[in-house]
């Protein structure tokens, strides 16, 4: 039932209901959807359960939900562990751990199971869209998208399609995320997508920074946070868990061969040695019952500080990173902009390059260049037109607006 209307909407069915996919149940219950939730234990069921209702209880609190209409989105899901609830419905969204052949063997069973009409969608942050789609007789259904957590407060939805997928099927994806009250950037199939690439890129550089003494932990997140960053990266990479960056860097290393996602060494050896940031109470920094102690850092003491480069020596190699992805038509200004601000609520990359001007990132990722001599970090072709035109600032406001 719609709370706004009070008319059925459809009906929806998510299997996997950890974190990410019991909020991605609760988005279509908000939004009048009747719900299949999905899990294969019923340990994992009732984890399931408890994460719906802590996050429902939690928007009453807050005023964002009344009791009523908590008891009626509530009331809209139907939990249980037989796929065969998948039959009726006219979406699927699967939202399983990430690991590609157990969503291909998933994906090979819902497309048995399924009506032929109904839209299938995988919930993947970096994993390959079309290698899941491969293993469905009907390709041409299949799209991914990737919300973000909590994925009922997150408006950011990446919707990505595939060399297989119908443009009906994108069409309709596009359409149902709009009803569900979502903004998406479209984008095709590649580790990382538009925002993972360019996020957990700027990480890897961080924490390699700080595993080869560049500054010291403290130097390097004050620097980001003075840029306008909610936080600085070390503490983010805290937050997220140094299994799954490393995670994701691995995936998108194994696909690109790009050395400037190749894991950096000090976030390899956190993982070996079980730092896995805040959930483990040890990352880069030490966390106790009253929030972050003064544990020393994994990493050497920065041997003579460079922490004057900061922040530009982690913001030129993002915003070169931004560019090229534009260069090659990946994703526009606007889209990366969406992206990086909604997603990660970080400044929009483009005001950023605008602030400093391209012929001071420029400058600086040329300096980065000529040190590493990193085919990755050779400038972007597009970074040294605006920086070489007439007027950097008004060829910046013009790609912003052709693109």
């Amino acid at each position: 039932m719609n709370e706004q209307s009070g008319t059925s909407v459809g009906r929806a069915a998510v299997v996997g209901l950890g974190t990410m996919g019991a909020g991605i149940a609760e988005v279509f219950a908000r939004n009048g959807w009747q719900v299949s939730g999905i899990e294969v234990t019923d340990a994992a069921l009732e984890r399931g359960k408890s994460i719906l209702v802590r996050s429902t209880d939690r928007a009453v609190e807050t005023g964002k939900l009344s009791t009523a209409d908590r008891d009626d989105l509530v009331g809209r899901i139907e939990f249980g562990g037989d796929l065969a609830a998948v039959a009726d419905a006219d979406v699927v969204v699967e939202a399983v751990f990430e690991d590609l052949a157990t969503k291909r063997n998933l994906f090979a069973d819902l497309d048995r199971r399924t009506r032929p009409d109904a839209l299938l969608a995988t919930n993947t942050s970096s994993l390959s869209i079309t290698a899941i789609a491969a293993a469905t007789e009907h390709p041409e259904r299949v799209v991914g998208v990737h919300f973000f957590n909590p994925a009922p407060v997150q408006r950011l939805v990446e919707l990505i399609s595939t060399v297989l997928t119908a443009p009906e099927t994108i069409e309709r994806a596009q359409q149902l995320l709009d009803d569900l009250g979502k903004t998406t950037i479209t984008c095709a199939d590649r580790a990382g997508f538009v925002v993972n690439t360019l996020l957990v890129g700027y990480l890897n550089r961080a924490a390699r920074l700080y595993g080869e003494g560049f500054a010291s932990r403290e130097e390097i997140d004050a620097a980001m946070v003075e840029a306008g960053n909610p936080m600085g990266p070390l503490t983010l990479m805290d937050l997220v868990g140094h299994d799954v960056s490393l995670a994701v860097l691995h995936r998108m290393y194994d696909e690109t061969k790009d050395r400037l996602v190749a894991p950096t060494p000090v976030l390899t050896q956190l993982v070996e040695a079980g730092w896995l940031g805040r959930k483990t109470g040890r990352g880069f920094y030490g966390y106790g019952p009253d929030g972050v102690t003064d544990a020393p850092g994994p990493g050497p003491k920065a041997r003579a500080s460079r922490a004057g480069e900061l922040p530009m020596a982690l913001l030129a190699p993002y915003l070169n990173s931004c560019l090229k992805m534009v260069g090659s038509w990946y994703a526009t200004p606007d889209q990366i902009d969406t992206g990086m601000s909604l997603g990660c609520r970080m400044p929009k990359p483009f005001d950023v390059l605008a602030q400093l001007g391209p012929r001071e990132v420029l400058a600086a990722q040329q300096q980065i260049f000529a040190e590493s001599a990193e085919p990755g970090d050779r400038p972007a072709l597009l970074l040294e037109r605006l920086a070489a035109a007439d007027d950097p600032a008004t060829a910046l406001v013009a790609l912003r607006e052709v693109l």
